[in-house]
C-alpha cells in the first residue's frame, strides 16, 4: 500500500506554492508550506528556500 501512496502523492501531492514568512527559532531558519506543513530550510545569504526539505 505504501508504494501506491508514494506514487499518488508524487502525482497529486502538495506543490508547496504557498509558504509562510521566514522563522528563525533556536538558530534554525525556515519556511513552512501553508497547505501541508512541510518545512523548508531558508538561506539568508541566498534570500530563498533551499531545495532540500526537512520533515518531522
Amino acid at each position: 500500500m505504501k508504494p501506491l501512496l508514494s506514487i499518488l502523492q508524487f502525482a497529486f501531492g502538495c506543490r508547496h506554492r504557498q509558504r509562510s514568512g521566514v522563522f528563525t527559532i533556536k538558530k534554525r531558519t525556515y519556511q513552512v508550506c501553508l497547505d501541508c506543513g512541510q518545512e523548508f530550510e531558508y538561506s539568508w545569504d541566498l534570500m530563498h528556500s533551499q531545495r532540500s526539505s526537512v520533515t518531522d
